[in-house]
């Protein structure tokens, strides 16, 4: 046998050339993702987030951003795959936060302050559905508009 057909499989008691040893601190290192055109990103960690849920009478539209307002992830009951009257439940909501939940657990988000908007059905069964998915709710705030006196009405009708 020559040298170059020789293959030598290392045994335990030698030591491998390219194992690398875990490194103290490692864990602090922010974690690499590729992106689909394959470019490296930094996950950035976010401990505190505001997380904003329109509820109207047709669907359930959540929305999760960082302290500064920028999106981490949205969800809504048509994306979820719910149609027609079905996407104003409860239980769809349920669901959109879920799929929220999910993109935000990436990022480590862990308290939130709440925005409601709209009167539709969903929006207790998303503010429920946030506190079981672990997230801490640290306040409420309702931003649902309301008319004050409205428009001009209508002229009066001659008859």
């Amino acid at each position: 046998m020559s040298e170059e057909e020789k293959i030598e499989t290392p045994s335990a008691t030698t030591p491998v050339a390219n194992a690398k040893a875990p490194v103290a601190g490692s864990k602090n290192k922010p974690e690499k993702v590729l992106t689909a055109k394959g470019k490296k990103r930094i996950i950035r960690q976010i401990p505190q987030g505001r997380a904003y849920i329109h509820a109207s009478y047709n669907n359930t539209i959540v929305t999760i951003t960082d302290p500064n307002g920028n999106t981490v992830g949205w969800a809504s009951a048509g994306n979820c795959g719910f149609k027609g009257p079905k996407k104003a439940t409860p239980y769809a909501a349920s669901v959109v936060v879920k799929k929220v939940a999910d993109q935000a657990a990436l990022i480590g988000l862990k308290d939130l302050h709440v925005h409601l908007s709209g009167i539709g059905n969903g929006r207790d069964g998303a503010l429920r559905a946030l506190n079981t998915h672990g997230f801490n709710v640290l306040s409420i705030k309702e931003t649902t508009p309301v008319p004050h006196n409205g428009c001009r009405p209508r002229r009066a009708r001659r008859v």
